[in-house]
């Protein structure tokens, strides 16, 4: 069986598109990887790229050519310090020279070199094909960019290699009915299944490690989100909100830092449409940054890496003023597995299945954590994210001018907010009293992600992306 670790569904990385963006930006790597081993890298004179399908429709908003040259620059996504991405693809494009992997100086020109093919690949929507030219041959490889920044190949024989991470799981679970079983069996909770699933591979210090280092990418997004002003890129002049709604909530409460930001979160009285409109900041937060090109984490992807931060800066604000790390570690170990449950059953790209394997999938990550987190049973876990899933189902996904921004950043609030929802409900439901489990509703989502018409999938070729112009923003 397929094992995903939690660190396959959270990842560490640039916005705004983890199958736009992330997963192309770690194709050109795997081209890189490849054209060493077979010790063609130092004979290479000249690469170029053809993105296909949804890759090539909402590329440039999505700043797929972006991602391609900073790939193939060698520059990490996890560490490049996010302003100086505009001076590497400015000197790329005026000295039409590309230091592939920082190692050889070949010839590139980014207007040409990069094409934009409106045709699908037949694998998957997301298709990228690399060509490198030596003096005396042409090596090509394709690669899917398939949701959440990960990646598979084709290879000569038209077979799919997965770059997944392979295990053996001493628990493995591909639906929600085994992970309850599990759970029985072991008298464990999610959380307890998972971390054990997560141990096998790695020890729990480096566990611990991964998680705090996941959740201090999330707070400092947060909190950059709501400490920035200004418009978004891309010329749909959208204002940051986030600045604003943080100024009126916060007032003059004195911090320095994110962590001490925290706690005056937690000293300001919080009445009930607060709680929506700090949630509602939160996500917004996140989504602003990613739009920007900022550092986000995949939750499971970037169009939808605000709804898991911003519901767990809810418990930690507003549920539970004394949370720490053990809580912070026990909501994406949850969050995760149910991530893997999606993505096994259906798909966690938007280009496949719309915008409720984005936001639906998030929000029922996020809705499942919560319920634990508030002494949900591991069976009201799994009803949690049943709700906030059944809730986003047939949601397309049509952004404005390819930009990760309209209708985008909104529906991380909205899904933030029914994942809260989804929770609480949750807790007030007994097994026996549903109706619809969650593998039902897995599969339901991609039946609907494969009846749902190919321009409401990231194509922005229907919905709102037509049906409001350009010039309206």
């Amino acid at each position: 069986m397929e094992c995903i670790s939690v660190f396959d569904m959270l990842k560490i990385g640039i916005g705004p598109s983890s199958s736009h963006t992330l997963g192309p930006w770690r194709a050109a790597e795997e081209f890189i990887k490849e054209l060493k081993s077979s010790n063609n890298f130092e004979h290479i004179h000249h690469v170029s790229v053809n993105l296909y399908g949804s890759l090539s429709l909402t590329g440039k908003g999505h700043a797929t050519n972006y991602a391609v040259v900073l790939g193939l620059l060698g520059a990490n996504p996890e560490t490049i310090p996010v302003e100086h991405i505009p001076k590497k693809i400015e000197t790329v494009k005026s000295s039409k020279k590309l230091h592939l992997n920082g190692e050889i100086l070949i010839d590139f020109n980014f207007e040409k070199d990069i094409k934009f093919k409106k045709t699908f690949l037949p694998f998957h929507a997301n298709g990228i094909k690399f060509t490198a030219q030596t003096k005396s041959k042409k090596i090509t490889s394709t690669f899917y960019s398939i949701g959440g920044g990960f990646v598979i190949k084709e290879d000569s024989n038209n077979t799919k290699k997965n770059f997944e991470i392979k295990c053996a799981f001493p628990y493995p679970i591909e639906k929600g009915t085994e992970l309850l079983e599990f759970c029985k069996t072991l008298n464990k909770s999610v959380s307890e299944v998972v971390l054990e699933n997560e141990k096998s591979i790695r020890n729990e210090d480096d566990i611990n490690k991964e998680l705090k280092r996941i959740w201090d990418v999330m707070l400092e997004c947060i909190y950059t989100g709501c400490h920035t002003e200004g418009i978004l890129p891309g010329g749909l002049n959208v204002r940051r909100r986030a600045f604003d709604m943080h100024q009126k909530l916060i007032g003059n409460k004195p911090y320095t830092n994110p962590v001490e930001w925290i706690y005056s979160i937690r000293d300001t009285e919080v009445k009930f449409r607060q709680i929506i409109k700090w949630v509602s900041c939160f996500a917004l937060a996140v989504n602003e940054v990613n739009a920007a090109l900022g550092r986000v984490v995949t939750a499971p992807t970037n169009g939808s890496a605000g709804v898991i931060p911003a519901v767990l800066m809810y418990y930690l604000v507003i549920e539970n003023h004394d949370g720490n790390f053990e809580d912070i570690k026990q909501f994406l170990l949850v969050a995760g597995e149910i991530g893997s449950i999606f993505k096994k059953g259906a798909t966690i790209s938007a280009a496949m299945g719309g915008c409720q394997a984005e936001i639906g999938v998030s929000s029922a990550m996020a809705a499942a954590a919560l319920c634990e987190l508030l002494g949900g049973t591991p069976e009201q876990v799994l009803i949690a994210a049943e709700i906030a899933m059944e809730h986003h189902l047939g949601l397309t996904c049509d952004p404005i001018g390819g930009l990760v921004q309209i209708p985008c950043i909104e529906r991380n609030a909205m899904g933030a907010i029914k994942a809260i929802n989804a929770a609480e409900l949750a807790l007030d439901t007994t097994p026996e009293n549903t109706k619809v489990p969650l593998d039902k509703v897995v599969n339901t989502m991609w039946e609907t992600a494969k009846d749902m018409n190919t321009k409401y999938k990231e194509t922005s070729e229907g919905g709102l992306a037509v049906g409001v112009h350009l010039t309206d923003c």
